[in-house]
């Protein structure tokens, strides 16, 4: 099962806070972890959302907003796409994990859909093309 593990905002990383020499020393660490044992597909840290942008659908209508947005708490830091047995697996891996945050933080893992999930709106045809899509998404 493939899941995104996302490591929660905070008031310090929306500052633009940077870490530590030695928390990114640990980090790194885990990472090769991660990805010596197979699991880490993908993962970055996201800049604060001073620097984003939101895009608000209704309809054909799109608003666009620029950051910083208030929620701290809802905002995304980082993240990490992995590939895992099973939610028991990326909970132990992320109890592992350095806390990725001077002080309190937290890390929300969240599965992926799959094909399958989707039932008969999936046809064969938007499946085939999905399939496409991350055939090239692969040889990136």
């Amino acid at each position: 099962m493939r899941v995104m593990v996302l490591v929660k905002a905070t008031h310090d990383s929306e500052a633009g806070l940077l870490p530590s020499t030695e928390l990114l020393e640990a980090m790194t660490k885990f990472n090769e972890e991660l990805a010596n044992a197979g699991i880490l597909l993908a993962g970055e840290g996201l800049q604060p959302s001073c620097n984003g942008k939101r895009v608000a659908f209704n309809g054909t209508n799109r608003t666009v907003y620029d950051g910083p947005f208030e929620e701290t708490a809802e905002l995304v830091a980082g993240f990490w796409l992995w590939e895992v047995k099973d939610m028991a697996e990326a909970v132990e891996w992320v109890k592992r994990c350095p806390n990725p945050m001077p002080g309190r933080s937290e890390i929300e893992i969240r599965p992926l859909y799959q094909a399958a999930d989707f039932g008969d709106a999936m046809t064969p045809e938007i499946a085939e093309a999905e399939d496409l899509i991350r055939k090239k998404l692969s040889d990136v």
